[in-house]
């Protein structure tokens, strides 16, 4: 489908020999040079993650966790990772409510888990890199020691995040100038941080979860409160593992998740619900597709709330949430005429927690895909800033249950259920489109939106992107500006509560393999700063 020139909006990117899509363009740029000087995808992928870790701190840093999908050339399945933490082992339900603890608290240290990010680089650079940490560290550590120029997303994020930054010493010291947020434009400059990725770079994991550095944040997180120990950050030198991707079958193309504990799961259950549905003449925006959308996602994340954890502390029924059977008997319950004012019992629901992550993705020369995510969870993760190593923690641990009982609650050594999730297509038994949709708890949502525009309803990559999003959560539909009036005064009176709201739907990046034409086609979502390229 050829997009209307008379519209505000982008042509999608092509070309022949290699293609990144990321959400801030030095993160893209540094991805295409990795892919120039003869590195892989995956080469590049950790190059311009690294770079998003110092340019993008609001989403993502070397303090979070991450997750990878990686499709070497005429695989016939990607290689995934989990590169998620694990709790210090001294977050216990018990002891933490025996000290006074009566809920998680977003900049509380106890929501801080170990960063798992820098395991798993370390791992899928070992296994599958052609170029080493030393090399692709590199354009990292120049932004972070020369600096970088805040960009139009990133100032507007970071005005929103002053209260936050405020609340440690270290973290206003550093993010904040006399009070006040950095600008669009400003020069930002983290010589700290610099030298953290030197130590990476030069010593590997080691660099990170051993010595001064590790011992520099688990003084910052016990001053605060937490209990981790620097053997929880020893231990977490290896957290990073290779899992099995978990996959359906939908509209003849084959999707590839992470299993648990991500959300993975959550994607291909609404993929099944809507599989017995046929296409909405009316199109993408109609409220007839946008109504049976939001239903399959309600029910979904329905399960989610009650079942999503670590699987290796509980047992998770994976398997039978993305049976397409189960999808085709959630399917019966929605109706077109009528919002669902009640659904059968799986658990109970918190949608509250909506947040900031970096998605990106790289296909090379030869064929190798990358989807990958980096994330520090909520904007600016917890909001502490370990001073002297520069590296703010992640406050993935806000994405337990403080609920004795509960298979996600907060546990020693545990993983929190994990929004982050990249995507993966293949058709005929090869890698198509690594994809992925940022915005936490949208996740799920996001990428069966995009992958609906694009597959079922024929918007090209960038067009797919592009279109205005939703979501159901905390009982309302929000909504971006963008959809018709007409279509949310229908979806209204269907029974929805529809409300638009002020920051956009996360953010995304895909690139399509076509394999008949030889040529990338990428997009780069015009939410976030960033750009697809190729060469």
């Amino acid at each position: 489908m050829t997009r209307d020139f008379h519209s505000h909006g982008r042509s999608a990117a092509y070309a022949a020999n290699g293609m990144a899509a990321t959400s801030v363009p030095a993160a893209t740029l540094a991805a295409l040079d990795i892919l120039r000087a003869g590195g892989n995808a995956l080469d590049a992928a950790i190059a311009a993650v690294a770079v998003l870790c110092v340019v993008e701190p609001q989403s993502t840093g070397i303090g979070g966790d991450c997750f990878c999908l990686y499709a070497p050339a005429g695989s016939s399945k990607p290689i995934a990772i989990n590169g998620s933490g694990r709790a210090p082992r001294g977050a216990d339900f018990a002891a933490l409510k025996a000290k006074g603890v009566e809920a998680l608290t977003p900049t509380s240290p106890h929501s801080v888990t170990v960063p798992g990010a820098i395991s798993a680089w370390a791992l899928l650079n070992a296994t599958h890199g052609r170029k080493g940490l030393d090399e692709l560290l590199q354009p990292a550590i120049r932004h972070a020691e020369e600096g970088f120029h805040l960009t139009p997303r990133l100032a507007w994020d970071w005005k929103g995040s002053v209260a936050k930054l405020g609340l440690h010493p270290a973290t206003a010291k550093r993010f904040l100038r006399d009070g006040e947020a950095y600008g669009l434009g400003d020069r930002f400059v983290q010589p700290e941080l610099a030298a953290t990725l030197r130590a990476i770079a030069t010593k590997g994991p080691a660099g990170f979860y051993e010595g001064e550095v590790a011992a520099d944040m688990v003084a910052t997180l016990r001053a605060a409160g937490g209990t981790h120990t620097e053997e929880d950050f020893a231990r977490g030198a290896t957290v990073a593992e290779f899992v099995e991707p978990i996959t359906t079958r939908w509209r003849g193309l084959d999707v590839f998740q992470c299993p648990p504990n991500g959300s993975g799961p959550i994607v291909l259950e609404i993929l099944n619900i809507l599989n017995g549905f046929s296409t909405v003449g009316e199109g993408p925006l109609s409220t007839e597709r946008l109504h049976r959308h939001i239903e399959a996602a309600r029910l979904a994340y329905r399960d989610r709330d009650a079942f999503l954890a670590d699987p290796s502390r509980v047992d998770v029924p994976t398997a039978h949430m993305i049976d397409p059977a189960y999808g085709e008997a959630l399917r019966l319950l929605i109706r077109d005429d009528r919002a669902m004012a009640e659904m059968p019992a799986a658990g109970t629901s918190d949608f509250a927690r909506h947040k900031d992550t970096v998605y990106l993705t790289v296909v090379d020369r030869d064929g190798n895909a990358c989807s990958f995510i980096n994330s520090l969870f909520e904007g600016f993760g917890s909001g502490i800033l370990a001073e002297a190593s520069g590296v703010m923690l992640q406050n993935r641990g806000y994405g337990f249950r403080f609920q004795d009982g509960h298979p996600n609650c907060i546990e020693g050594d545990k993983r929190p259920m994990h929004t982050i999730i990249p995507g993966m297509v293949y058709s005929g038994g090869k890698a198509i489109m690594p994809y992925g949709v940022m915005g936490g708890h949208f996740q799920p949502m996001g990428q069966t939106l995009f992958l609906s525009n694009h597959f079922e309803f024929g918007l090209d990559v960038q067009s797919a992107l592009d279109l205005p999003r939703l979501f159901p959560t905390g009982g309302k539909v929000q909504l971006e500006r963008g959809i018709p009036g007409p279509v949310v005064d229908r979806l209204n009176r269907l029974g929805h509560d529809c409300e638009v709201i002020d920051k956009p739907h996360g953010g995304g990046q895909a690139i399509l393999i076509d394999r008949a034409r030889g040529v990338l086609i990428g997009g780069s979502d015009p939410r976030k700063d960033g750009c697809a390229m190729g060469y």
